[in-house]
């Protein structure tokens, strides 16, 4: 029987950039950003252990804790017709003391 191939480095960081979509960048954010702590929209199937391992793998910091939260999307109207915006999945990831993101910069 022939062994399974390892997964390469290539595999992984694929599936990281699957988790974390984009910064989310509002004055709540920046607030929080004095507090080593940064703000991440994320997958909505997302899981802690995978958005730590994520971040701490495309951006090499260390990360202490992840809270996260699922903002629900609004009802609007356009056209006076009725629509809902997509639920949005967010994180909040605290980073270890003396480290910090910049995302301002792409990865």
């Amino acid at each position: 029987m022939a062994k399974a191939a390892k997964p390469t480095a290539e595999a992984i960081d694929t599936r990281h950039y699957d988790v974390i979509i984009a910064p989310h960048i509002t004055e709540k954010a920046t607030m929080a950003s004095e507090h080593n702590a940064v703000v991440f929209r994320v997958a909505g199937k997302a899981t802690k252990p995978e958005i730590k391992a994520a971040v701490e793998a495309l951006f090499s910091v260390k990360v202490t804790g992840v809270n996260t939260l699922t903002q629900k999307g609004k009802t609007k109207r356009w056209k006076g017709k009725p629509y809902r915006r997509s639920d949005i999945k967010k994180a909040i990831v605290t980073l270890a003391e003396g480290q910090s993101i910049d995302v301002t910069s792409g990865i």
